[in-house]
């Protein structure tokens, strides 16, 4: 592994490190990092190429993510990239792992947010509210009643990872009469909820199926199509996750066979390119990766990143560090 410097030396103490933001921040969160760092930006400059030749050299932290391997080979003191986000799999972790670079993340800020944004999702497909606001703005309900939609009440949902996003999710559906059951690596103690060891399983015996696991090698393809079918003709898949842990071409397959009974998808593999037969299904419902995507999610978010940078360059371990 090529071990870049953790710390500044005397002479760099003194120096202020220079910042790379790769994608759009809080307002706040710049405004902090440039109290603290020199900061230079890749985000909206029509010419990025012309940052990189300028500053390159210089920059020893990232703020944002999304930082592909060939980037991180163009800036040889580059040390830590503070991702902005819980997955951290929009990097090249195998090249910072090999440069010896640190990786940050910022878990547990955007927890409600992306829960909050599962629910409306499910109540999005349960009661089909993109087509009924449709129904009503084309007139049609001078013409007669929506069809009936359905509750979630009494409905049993297992969910995909329970992890800190996926207790958020279970507490609310819970909260709504739901009967929540879940699926992971191992058993967890002291949770109400009961555990499913195999996934397929699960599926069978639920309504709904909601995907809120990370996103590495172990869940690539994670639902396939034994789950989805499994999960039947009355039932749900939700992802809030990432599109690679659902296998995409095997549940529009069953969607449009009437095999699975509908989904509610916050990604999608491929992103942002969403297949134009998932569009035109009506019992999809999809939003633009949108989970965390709050004010007030990004701004706690921003506060973390800087708080990860501002450590790490004090010569403290990051308090988010996952790589």
């Amino acid at each position: 592994m090529a071990n870049r410097p953790a710390s500044p030396n005397a002479r760099e103490a003194s120096i202020r490190p220079a910042i790379l933001i790769t994608k759009p921040l809080d307002a706040d969160c710049v405004s902090a990092l440039e109290a603290r760092f020199e900061v230079h930006s890749l985000v909206g400059d029509a010419e990025p190429e012309a940052v990189l030749a300028a500053h390159g050299g210089e920059v020893r932290g990232i703020a944002g993510g999304k930082v592909a391997g060939a980037l991180m080979r163009r800036l040889p003191r580059l040390e830590i990239i503070a991702n902005s986000g819980v997955g951290v799999d929009t990097n090249d972790l195998e090249t910072a792992k090999e440069l010896g670079i640190v990786i940050t993340n910022t878990p547990d800020v955007l927890n409600d947010a992306v829960a909050e944004l599962t629910v409306a999702l499910m109540l999005g497909l349960a009661r089909a509210l993109p087509r009924a606001d449709r129904f009503v703005r084309d007139g049609a309900w001078e013409r007669g009643d929506f069809p009936l939609g359905s509750e979630l009440r009494g409905k049993t949902v297992g969910i995909v990872g329970l992890g800190r996003i996926g207790k958020e999710i279970a507490a609310r559906l819970a909260a709504m009469k739901m009967d929540v059951r879940y699926f992971g690596r191992h058993e967890q103690t002291g949770q109400p909820y009961r555990y499913h060891g195999n996934l397929v399983a699960m599926a069978a015996d639920s309504d709904w199926l909601v995907v809120i696991a990370p996103a590495n090698a172990s869940t690539d393809g994670l639902v396939g199509r034994e789950a989805m079918q499994a999960l039947g003709p009355e039932g749900r898949l939700v992802n809030v996750a990432r599109g690679s842990l659902v296998d995409q071409p095997a549940m529009i397959e069953l969607l449009r066979s009437g095999e699975l009974g509908g989904a509610a998808l916050d990604v999608v593999d491929g992103e942002p390119r969403v297949p134009e037969v998932l569009l035109s299904l009506p019992n999809v419902v999809v939003s633009p990766h949108m989970g965390s995507r709050t004010l007030e999610a990004r701004r706690d978010m921003g506060r973390l990143v800087v708080a990860n940078l501002v450590a790490h360059f004090d010569g403290r371990r990051p308090p988010n560090r996952v790589h």
